[in-house]
């Protein structure tokens, strides 16, 4: 495969970082993902010659800033194939999108008594929104379960789909486990009953190509800083006529059409759900690194993903004491494990005095954990400027580790 590893390497500045005296190998990308030059160029750009509030001015730099804003709008659009630029809305982060979902579709449409599907595989962020929920209004949270390989197991969640659901809402891909679930049939199983579904696409957006018009979910969120983006943006996708039905999130600038001390009426799509100035120079940011990943298409980067993870994976076997957390047939670029004896917070610590960077703890995952009666794990996460030698560095920084502590 023609992957020009060499110039995307060159085109992310910290990696050529030294911790410790080490090179850098960044294997946190499943926590977030480092940003290339064309990202931080786009907003020094921004900063330095079209900074301005958006919507609303009429002299230059506003108008730029909100061309320029507007644009990544589209391209947002365009990356997830949403039929209309009035489906996207600009929020902090997959947190608060899903938030906003439950608080206003969850709140104007389900009542006591009502249910709510998620897994057991979820990210705390599709959790306690929903829990959140259903202390307001008196509805019932229902788990579908996962097998020891880390896979929904699917005819159970089948079986809790019932006239009672009112929304199914599922990681597309986990991120304690690298689990892809099969949100295809999930939605279609879920719209046979008249049920919407919620995907969370924060783990999957940089891994996967997404087409929400294909796959008819009828939200999905994810975040920018995992999609090689700024930090502190995110996206929801709805589709048109649920978010015109719902009520607005937060009141303010910019979402209003009227305000009278009587009362108010607010703006349209998308404009509805985007109160205050917004992360402006951020969802620039955003834009420039979606135009960063389409020069290369995301089936590309997602077949260089795989042969690292197949190669992590069969390296990590090999290594006496380790044990993989997840193993699902259908698997994102993570690699989860434990080690006997060492807790994962000695491996992340470790690692890190040979300039490694992974991730060690429950992931914002706790259920995940117990279910595998763990405290935590150890993760590393690849990404689309990974390498086989910084799996090599990985593999042999945990051999050593295990002789340290015998």
């Amino acid at each position: 495969m023609n992957y020009p590893i060499d110039q995307i390497r060159a085109d992310f500045p910290i990696l050529a970082e030294k911790i410790r005296n080490k090179p850098l190998v960044y294997l946190d990308n499943a926590a977030s993902c480092q940003k290339p030059n064309a990202v931080i160029d786009s907003i020094s750009d921004f900063y330095r010659h079209d900074y301005a509030n958006i919507h609303r001015g009429v002299h230059t730099l506003s108008v730029r800033a909100t061309d320029k804003f507007e644009a990544a709008r589209e391209k947002v659009k365009g990356f997830i194939n949403a039929a209309s630029s009035k489906e996207i809305i600009f929020v902090r982060g997959a947190t608060e999108a899903i938030n906003l979902i439950a608080q206003t579709y969850g709140k104007a449409n389900i009542k006591a008594g009502e249910e709510i599907i998620i897994t057991a595989m979820e990210h705390h962020s599709n959790i306690v929104p929903w829990q959140m929920l259903c202390e307001q209004t008196g509805a019932v949270l229902k788990v579908a379960p996962m097998n020891l390989q880390g896979e929904l197991i699917y005819e159970e969640f089948e079986a809790l789909l019932t006239d009672k659901t009112r929304l199914v809402a599922v990681t597309h891909m986990s991120n304690a486990l690298g689990t892809i679930n099969p949100v295809e049939k999930i939605i279609a199983a879920a719209h046979a009953k008249n049920i919407p579904v919620m995907l969370d696409g924060a783990q999957a957006i940089p891994h996967i190509a997404v087409d929400v018009q294909a796959l008819d979910c009828d939200f999905y969120v994810f975040s920018g800083h995992k999609l090689y983006g700024p930090s502190g943006i995110g996206v929801v996708y709805g589709k048109q006529a649920l978010l015109e039905a719902m009520p607005a999130y937060q009141g303010g600038g910019d979402m209003i059409r009227t305000v009278t001390f009587e009362k108010s009426t607010y703006a349209g799509l998308p404009h509805k759900f985007e109160a205050g100035t917004p992360a402006i120079a951020d969802v620039v940011g955003l834009g420039a690194a979606i135009d960063y990943l389409n020069q290369f298409g995301m089936a590309k980067i997602a077949a260089h993903e795989h042969e690292l993870l197949a190669y992590a994976t069969e390296q990590a076997k090999q290594i006496k004491g380790l044990r993989i957390i997840g193993e699902a047939a259908e698997k994102g670029a993570i690699l989860s494990f434990v080690l006997e004896r060492i807790h994962p917070h000695d491996i992340g610590t470790m690692l890190d005095s040979l300039g490694i960077a992974i991730r060690a703890g429950h992931h914002c995952a706790m259920p995940v954990m117990d279910f595998y009666q763990v405290p935590a794990t150890a993760r590393a996460s690849f990404a689309m400027y990974n390498t086989q030698e910084e799996v090599d560095v990985l593999m042999g920084g945990v051999k050593e580790l295990i002789k340290i502590f015998g």
